[in-house]
Formats: structure tokens, sequence, C-alpha cells
């Protein structure tokens, strides 16, 4: 046992360091690890210590991603497709002419409240919630039918009133140049989903070759009318589109707790997930830590 001499000699050489084994604990105990209030929902890290999910339209993400377990948000995904849904459903029947209905006047209502802004504001939990690809899809597309509805809406803005002034062609072109630009910005989102599922692909491929067999027949008109078989034909994958949307959102909601069965959504056999199920080598970690640094 040390006596009080060596003892206190020991503690003269720690002042004469200028460390003190009761400052090293205070220190110690400074080091504390930052409060969480709650977890932040922007965050979308991976710290490598949970497992990364596969691509699934449910969530609309069309990569690998991680569920932050401190997020405060639900899933807004099925929100937004079923919004989307809906709003493509009624139009693309009015396209087909069924049952003798061609003006797409109660297709507004849909298109400011459920199509517009539900899915603007899925878009904007998107956001919140760390998925990129989700937020710019459904915001985008949210924003699409709140503007076709401020298009369409009679006597609302006058568009077509003012473009019509000297024939239809003039708002045929017009219309056909915007559904152009959305079958471009579709054909990009489309590219993200090559390596997701087929459920997810076939919904963005479907939408995708609406919005240009519309604006074909918006931009080619046949008798002072959109071309007839075109705007059919869109009409025909529009509802295709609506029936994978309500699909993919049925995916993202049915789970053990609510349903008797899980929904397939098949993985592309080249995608991550189809990889791992044929025994290829898994870089989901590698690429997750090149993604999220």
């Amino acid at each position: 046992m040390a006596t009080n001499t060596e003892q206190n000699a020991v503690n003269e050489m720690s002042k004469e360091n200028g460390f003190h084994s009761h400052d090293h604990a205070t220190t110690t105990a400074k080091q504390r690890k930052p409060y969480d209030y709650g977890g932040n929902p922007l965050a979308h890290i991976n710290t490598g210590e949970s497992a990364r999910l596969p691509a699934f339209g449910g969530e609309f993400q069309p990569g690998l991603y991680k569920i932050d377990p401190n997020r405060k948000f639900a899933n807004p995904a099925p929100l937004g497709l079923c919004g989307f849904a809906l709003t493509t459903f009624v139009l693309s029947l009015i396209n087909l002419n069924t049952r003798g209905i061609s003006e797409p006047n109660i297709v507004i209502g849909a298109a400011f409240a459920y199509g517009g802004l539900c899915q603007l504001l899925a878009g904007m939990w998107e956001m919140a919630v760390g998925n990129t690809f989700g937020a710019t899809a459904l915001s985008s597309y949210g924003g699409f039918w709140i503007g076709t509805a401020i298009i369409l809406t009679p006597g609302g803005f006058e568009i077509i009133h003012e473009l019509e002034l000297n024939g239809p062609l003039p708002f045929f072109y017009s219309f056909g140049f915007y559904l152009m630009g959305w079958f471009i910005f579709t054909f990009i989102l489309l590219l993200c989903t090559l390596r997701s599922t087929v459920a997810f692909f076939l919904l963005f491929f479907t939408l995708d070759m609406a919005f240009l067999l519309l604006g074909i027949a918006y931009l080619l008109p046949f008798e002072g009318a959109p071309q007839a078989g075109c705007l059919k034909a869109g009409g025909v994958f529009g509802l295709l589109a609506a029936f994978l949307a309500w699909y993919n959102a049925l995916a993202g909601i049915a789970d053990s707790s609510n349903s008797f069965f899980v929904v397939p959504v098949a993985h592309f056999p080249w995608s991550d997930k189809g990889r791992q199920e044929r025994g290829k080598v898994d870089n989901s970690d590698s690429r997750g830590d090149q993604t999220e640094v």
C-alpha cells in the first residue's frame, strides 16, 4: 500500500503535468452523446449497423434505402400513388370516350384536390423522410395535375379560349408541347427504375407511353380534333398506369398487420435483390457508403 508521502508525490507530479484524475473523469462525463430530439427526419445516413433494403415501389424508392427508425413520418408514398391513380383513371376513361363522355370537366376537381394537392403534400413529406426520388416524382406530378386543372378550368384563366380565338390548332399544339415535356421528364424518372422492381418500372413505362401518345395526338390533329387513334392508345396506357399506381400503393400499405397476403413486386434479376437471390456478390454496403457520405 502506498504511503501518504508517496501518494502526495504522485499528486504533485500530476499537477506539474497539468492533469488530474478527477479532471479526466469530468472531461469524460462532459463528452456525452448529444440529445436526439426525436430523430432528424431529414437524415438519411447509412451507419452500416442496419440492413439496407432493396428497391420498392411501395416506398417509392428505386434503389437501395434504409428506413430511419427514429423518423416521425409514416410512409407518404401510397397517398401520392393513390391520388395519381384515381385522377389518371378518370381522365383516361374520358380520353377513351367511355360512355360517350369526351369533355374533361369532371376531372378538374380531382386534379386540383386529390391528384394535385394531396400528391403535392405527399411529395413534400417524401422530402422530409429523405427520399429524393419520391419527393421529385410525387411533387412534380402533383404540380402536373394542378397545372392541368388550371388549363382545363372553363372560364377560369381562359387559356383555351385565348388560344382558340383563331381556331383549335394553337391550343392543340401548345398542349402537345406541354405533354411532350412531361414525356421527357417521365423518361428521366424511368431510367432510375431500371434496377428496381417490375411493378415499379412498369408504372413509369406505361405513364411515359401515355404522355408520348397523348402528345402526338395533340401535335398531329385530324379534322379539327386530336388524332383519335393516339388519343385512345394514350388512354389505354393511362389506365394501365393508374392500376399499376394502385398496385404499388397496395404494396406499400399491406403488411402482416392488415393483410392475409404479401403483394408480389418481382425484382429484376439484375437488381441487388435479384442478384442476392441468385447468389451473386452483394455490393449494397459498399454502394451505400459511396452514396451517403
